[in-house]
């Protein structure tokens, strides 16, 4: 919008000759640098912070933001306006880097966890800049937080068998084989109902982050232990995965984490959670030679990075590796 707004300068000063022109053109350059020309017909009129924040998150919902991540922005968001007390034009880097620092030297939180808050700002500010509220978005100058890589926790084929020992009933068996094959996130396999599954294929469809719809796949083992806990269980319940008490309901995140745990603990295995099944399930895959784009949609991840971020490559593997290709 800017060389549009210079070229009418130009054009009506074409009477003064073209040395004079150049001149004019250099020095509109130059005061116009960052800065935004907007007509009148783009001028926006401004937002207080509450308002910017509640269309903003309208805007994230409308690309598939999930309740649980647009209650998370907001809470963050609503502190960083709470900290600084500016109104979002006047905020500049400074207030962020401060609040920032301040955040974690007062909260003792991690470097994971602050960059995040970083993220969440930076998305806030992106999106003003681009519906034309501010001109350039304070966060550009701020970097990624570096966080230092942390080797997590997989399950060996060992510690699964141990943990199907000690699962007390059917349907925990199968949520064991489930998890351990498909790599399903928690909220994914407890949206599932009987009617997504395909066992003929060993396939089923469920419904991932931003209401996406991908295709999951289940072992032999798997089959058996989900055709044995449909069989043996009562009926009244659409959901896969249901409560073995009365009523009847579909089963929810903090069931199935509080019965890993339990069986966890009864096995002797300390803080056994779903998400480790996921993060095991894409380190098998790697390590077998899946290629790492199929292992990225396998587990529906956006951005390849977070795929990476999830597989732990075996040491042992990457010796054999070595020593086939480089010696």
């Amino acid at each position: 919008m800017n060389e549009i707004f210079i070229r009418e300068v130009l054009s009506s000063l074409s009477s003064l000759g073209k040395k004079k022109l150049r001149l004019i053109e250099d020095v509109l350059h130059r005061q116009l640098d960052g800065k935004k020309v907007l007509y009148d017909t783009e001028a926006k009129e401004d937002l207080d912070n509450k308002t910017a924040i509640d269309t903003f998150l309208a805007a994230k919902r409308i690309e598939g933001c999930s309740e649980k991540t647009e209650k998370y922005y907001r809470s963050t968001l609503n502190l960083f306006f709470s900290k600084t007390e500016e109104q979002y034009q006047r905020i500049n880097t400074n207030n962020i880097r401060v609040f920032l620092t301040n955040y974690q030297q007062s909260s003792g939180a991690n470097k994971t966890t602050v960059d995040n808050i970083r993220r969440i700002i930076s998305s806030f500010f992106a999106w003003l800049e681009a519906e034309d509220y501010i001109v350039k978005s304070p966060v550009r100058r701020i970097k990624k937080v570096k966080v230092g890589k942390k080797v997590k926790e997989v399950y060996s084929d060992e510690t699964i068998e141990k943990l199907k020992a000690k699962a007390k009933n059917v349907r925990d068996l199968a949520i064991i084989a489930f998890l351990y094959s498909t790599g399903v996130r928690v909220g994914e396999l407890v949206k599932l109902n009987v009617c997504d599954v395909d066992f003929e294929r060993r396939e089923c469809v469920v419904l991932g982050k931003g209401n996406k719809q991908r295709k999951v796949y289940f072992d032999a083992v798997s089959k058996l232990y989900l055709q044995e806990y449909l069989q043996n269980r009562k009926e009244g319940c659409e959901a896969l995965f249901c409560s073995l008490q009365t009523p009847i309901r579909r089963l929810e995140i903090s069931g199935v984490e509080i019965a890993l745990r339990k069986i966890g603990k009864s096995a002797g295995i300390p803080n056994v959670h779903p998400h480790k099944f996921r993060r095991t399930l894409a380190t098998r895959a790697i390590d077998k030679g899946m290629p790492i784009e199929q292992v990225q949609r396998m587990l529906g991840h956006s951005q390849i990075d977070t795929t990476l971020e999830y597989a732990m490559v075996d040491d042992g593997n990457v010796k054999l590796s070595h020593k086939k290709y480089l010696e």
